[in-house]
């Protein structure tokens, strides 16, 4: 079993590291580690965005349902990747599922009690949604490059 303190995780985390040791113990004090079964949902779509989480093993698609063909993986996440900004921009619901590909372990933050964190400490508030901003625009971008690929062809004249 990891013995490894939620702050020694955080700081060696992409999305974490370099935050002030105070910053992080902050942060920690708001999450705990969890495991998901493969096939198991971390979140459905239209459900509250009462948590997020980081993984630390393991695999996490995060899936959208089309009508008339069921759910398609739009994302996969490892290692490191943080899965969910819905907590974070009201209403605080999900946009997409997630679920456990196998058997996955992850750091789950408190959705409330981080955004009650944040409002007593702006200047974590700040950093953390700058850090969070680069993670959208990094998901955004991959997906604008993942459409270009699809679609990218059906215009060209």
């Amino acid at each position: 079993m990891d013995t490894k303190s939620v702050d020694a995780l955080l700081a060696q985390n992409p999305t974490f590291a370099g935050m002030s040791p105070a910053m992080i113990g902050t942060v920690a004090g708001c999450a705990a580690n969890v495991r998901f079964d493969q096939g198991q949902f971390l979140f459905h779509e239209g459900d509250s965005a009462s948590r997020f989480f980081v993984v630390r093993t393991g695999l996490v698609a995060i899936d959208l349902f089309v009508p008339h063909k069921g759910a398609l993986t739009i994302k996969t996440l490892k290692e490191h990747d943080v899965v969910g900004w819905s907590w974070l921009i009201p209403p605080y619901r999900w946009h997409f599922d997630a679920r456990a590909i196998e058997n996955t372990r992850a750091i789950a933050f408190d959705a409330l009690c981080l955004r009650t964190k944040c409002e007593e400490d702006t200047a974590l508030g700040y950093e953390l949604m700058k850090r969070f901003a680069q993670i959208i625009a990094g998901r955004i971008e991959a997906n604008r490059v993942q459409l270009m690929d699809v679609y990218g062809n059906a215009g060209k004249r």
